[in-house]
């Protein structure tokens, strides 16, 4: 049965009310959800190590009656290597290359956040300084998808930042080790891989238990639980994002292979059923040839009743005026992920004001990103790449101020600091710039 996917045209007077329903998303808050995240919170807090292992042993399913005691979580340096070199070749290889070329682009990223100082004419120093986390959590999903991509994107920019410690949590339902994502760990120099999940590690991660020592960040995805969780821990740690679902804009000027096309809207339709997978083109006929891929190709797919309600519930085939007119509405959408596949990618490039990430050109697939290219898979959804960033260095670092006043500058800086203070009423500090004063006002 053919998909009955949404066809939208933006020289109809109806166009942006349509494409504002269909772009609207709001993360619903599951009460249900909320309150036992809210319970399993409190309790790990309060318990500590206790908690962590009863939620771990029932919703994970740990056989043989479940974990005695939180060592049988931890994973040792060893069954990490062990893991790696397990892997069939083409697998370990892949691995690598893919560390490394993310590894490259996030050195990148580090050369360019560099502190400054500088000095002004009275010898006063004003500067900033860069320093990494301490520590951070790497939360990996570990249900019913696994990904080893996911290790390797938020360990490496983390590890590059100079972060000293990397606790990871993986959940393993029914005590079952992922090995790629073991082995992920091993490449991306994990300093410590704890076999838990669900608010529960969260919980672990932003509080602290006997055996966990509490992170400065937690990163990564998961699902609602863990979401819930992240949400409600920020402020007593930071936190990545709470990310939507995955999204997909092309613009095209119709000189790509429609096939091609059509299973790039598939590669993030595959995702979720509410992922979102849009086409914008000028050319009618060229749209019609993406539709006719899409329904040849759908049969194909593994996942194609997850494309289907995809597609048929948030995709869209828009025809638009023209490509100027495609970037104005791409910056409108502020997708994730963004694919320019055109014969001058870089011209509609410039245009662009809002995206998580740009691929330009009709070789750059979305798919490359996620595994291989290098920069960071973590992206901002839900229009909030208007805003945000993709997750990098800057996200395990930050950044103090340098302030090293010359007696001189306290003789200048003082009279302005004094008398911005009265303004406010403020007398303490502004006494405490005027004792600095030669004349000690």
């Amino acid at each position: 049965m053919p998909i009955q996917i949404t066809k939208l045209d933006s020289s109809q007077a109806d166009f942006q009310p349509k494409l504002d329903r269909l772009l609207a998303f709001e993360a619903s808050t599951d009460e249900a959800i909320e309150r036992a995240v809210a319970t399993i919170l409190a309790d790990v807090k309060a318990r500590g190590d206790a908690a962590v292992l009863e939620y771990t042993n029932r919703f994970d399913r740990i056989p043989n009656g479940g974990a005695a005691s939180m060592a049988a979580f931890d994973i040792g340096t060893e069954e990490l290597q062990a893991a790696l070199d397990g892997l069939p070749d083409a697998q370990r290889n892949a691995l690598r290359i893919a560390a490394e070329r993310i590894r490259v682009f996030h050195e990148r990223q580090k050369q360019e956040l560099g502190g400054f100082t500088y000095t002004e004419p009275d010898g006063t120093v004003l500067g900033q300084k860069i320093t990494p986390l301490d520590r951070v959590g790497i939360y990996v999903p570990g249900g019913k998808a696994a990904y080893p991509s996911s290790v390797l994107m938020n360990a490496i920019p983390a590890k590059v930042a100079g972060v000293a410690e990397i606790i990871m949590v993986v959940p393993t339902p029914d005590g079952v080790k992922n090995q790629m994502v073991l082995a992920a760990a091993a490449i991306a120099g994990v300093t410590r891989v704890i076999t838990i999940g669900g608010a529960q590690a969260v919980g672990a991660l932003a509080y602290g238990t006997e055996t966990i020592a509490a992170v400065d960040k937690i990163v990564g995805p998961g699902n609602a639980y863990v979401a819930a969780a992240k949400r409600r821990v920020f402020g007593t740690v930071g936190i990545d994002m709470i990310a939507g679902p995955s999204e997909i804009l092309i613009i095209c000027d119709g000189t790509t292979d429609p096939d091609w096309v059509a299973m790039d809207l598939f590669s993030q339709a595959e995702h979720d059923e509410l992922a979102q997978a849009i086409l914008l083109c000028p050319d009618a006929d060229y749209i019609a040839q993406v539709e006719a891929s899409i329904n040849k190709l759908l049969p194909t797919m593994p996942r194609q009743e997850t494309i289907r309600t995809s597609l048929t519930d948030r995709g869209a085939l828009v025809k638009v005026r023209d490509m100027a007119e495609a970037c104005e509405i791409a910056n409108s959408i502020a997708a994730e992920h963004l694919e320019i596949s055109a014969e001058e990618p870089q011209q509609w490039a410039n245009q662009i004001r809002h995206a998580g990430a740009m691929f330009l050109g009709r070789f750059s697939s979305e798919s490359l990103g996620d595994y291989c290219c290098g920069p960071n898979h973590v992206l901002p959804t839900s229009r909030t790449a208007r805003f945000s960033s993709p997750l990098g260095v800057y996200d395990f670092q930050k950044r103090s101020s340098i302030i090293f006043v010359s007696e001189a500058g306290a003789q200048t800086l003082g009279k302005v600091a004094a008398e911005l203070a009265y303004g406010e009423g403020l007398q303490a500090h502004a006494r405490s710039a005027e004792l600095r004063l030669k004349s000690g006002l």
